[in-house]
């Protein structure tokens, strides 16, 4: 039957309005602290399985002295003795998690074949073999689902307190039959879960490594991409422009040169950073070089960002925004004209909107090429909704190509 299965283990292109969020970036340091705490307090794998080995020893090795203790002859000791260690293997078997695909293939045979030693030898060997049915009930609550388990758990108790007038005991003796027999299989469930979430935990302690490896080569391409892109851009810009200029004006060529040292300069410090962490960036400082840099490359500008957030995150992703359109303006557009604006919204909320005439460049291939590397547009989308904040792109009335970001002003629990 299906209720009865074996326990599984549970292991931007878009128009203006439309967002341009592929969805919003999980934030699981709660859950991350949690499993490491619970890493460090809990016992290494081995010793937990281990301390589940010792206890099922145990209880077999009561219930072979106490078949001893009623002196049986040669022959029913040693059937005994074969008794109690075919019920450990078969303990093995439901527990062992190395046996998963033959247990979910033969759960069925194997489940029967314990019942039939639980039972069978029980008349034979009385009071002594008894406590075999926590062992059984034990195995029932872990290999099958909970729907089937608990009600079969139950009848196995009840069981064991009725065979006791069977085997000629007292209510007394009977009750302790019961009574043990629970026991036993909540103790046995108990442990061998308790050592399967240690091992899961362990192992969700990698997992999160792995994560925070992957999360930190991630954040490093993205910061490389967003810092380095814009810098080499202009450099390319001002060396073609300083090239033209050196016949007709040397001495504004040679502030172009100024100007791109400058640039090499910040480029070499925003490489050293990113490898400890990305840098606070001012939006106003940005605009300022945004349009030193489409002027440079003969595009008309018209800057007008009346709103700086404080320092922070607002201000650097919002200033990361601004320069990774430039440089994509620079690289995939054939723009004559650019206009950039930011202003505060009714709802607190700071926009950014960078908006360029070149919109052929911008929905043909090259928009393509700018963003099928998962980078540029990618990387905004991932920063702003990291944030809160939102990325919307498309054709404004006048057809112009407008790029848009909005985000909180301030974070919860800033300063």
């Amino acid at each position: 039957m299906e209720v009865a299965a074996p326990r599984a283990e549970q292991r931007a292109g878009t128009p203006v309005g439309e967002s341009a969020t592929t969805g919003g970036a999980g934030n699981n340091s709660a859950l991350s602290g949690t499993v490491r705490g619970l890493g460090l307090n809990a016992p290494p794998p081995r010793l937990a399985r281990s301390v589940v080995l010792i206890v099922e020893c145990g209880f077999v090795l009561i219930g072979f002295l106490n078949i001893l203790d009623a002196k049986p002859g040669p022959l029913a000791l040693g059937a005994a003795a074969i008794g109690f260690s075919l019920v450990f293997l078969l303990q093995l078997v439901h527990t062992t998690q190395r046996l998963q695909r033959f247990r979910d293939r033969w759960y069925r045979w194997t489940l029967s074949f314990q019942a039939l030693l639980t039972y069978l030898p029980l008349f034979a060997l009385g009071f002594g073999w008894g406590g075999m049915a926590g062992f059984l009930g034990a195995s029932l609550l872990l290999v099958l689902r909970p729907v089937v388990a608990w009600p079969l758990f139950g009848l196995v108790a009840a069981a064991a307190w009725a065979t006791g007038p069977l085997l000629g005991m007292n209510p007394l003796s009977s009750m302790y039959i019961a009574v043990s027999t629970v026991l036993t299989g909540l103790i046995v469930y108990g442990l061998n879960r308790l050592a399967q979430l240690v091992v899961e935990v362990q192992a969700a302690q990698t997992d999160l490594a792995r994560l925070a490896v992957t999360q930190e080569r991630l954040r490093f391409a993205r910061d490389l991409h967003d810092l380095l892109g814009y810098s080499l851009s202009a450099v390319t810009l001002k060396s073609e422009l300083a090239c033209r200029l050196v016949p007709t004006d040397p001495e504004r060529a040679l502030d172009e040169l100024r100007s791109i040292l400058e640039i090499s300069r910040q480029a070499l410090s925003d490489v050293r950073t990113v490898a400890r962490g990305y840098r606070d960036m001012s939006l106003s400082t940005e605009a300022v070089s945004a349009q030193a840099v489409l002027a440079a490359a003969g595009i008309q500008a018209e800057v007008n960002c009346s709103v700086d957030p404080p320092d922070g995150d607002v201000s650097t992703i919002m200033a990361t925004v601004l320069r990774e359109a430039i440089t994509n303006l620079l690289r995939h557009s054939k723009a004559e004209n650019c206009r950039i604006e930011s202003w505060t919204t009714d709802a607190g909320e700071l926009s950014l909107t960078i908006a360029n005439d070149g919109v052929q460049a911008v929905l043909g291939a090259g928009n393509q090429s700018a963003t099928s590397d998962g980078s540029g547009l990618g990387n905004l989308q991932f920063r702003l909704t990291s944030i809160g904040g939102e990325l919307v792109s498309g054709l404004d009335e006048a057809g112009w190509f407008v790029l848009r970001a909005t985000a909180p002003m301030r974070q919860p629990g800033a300063d």
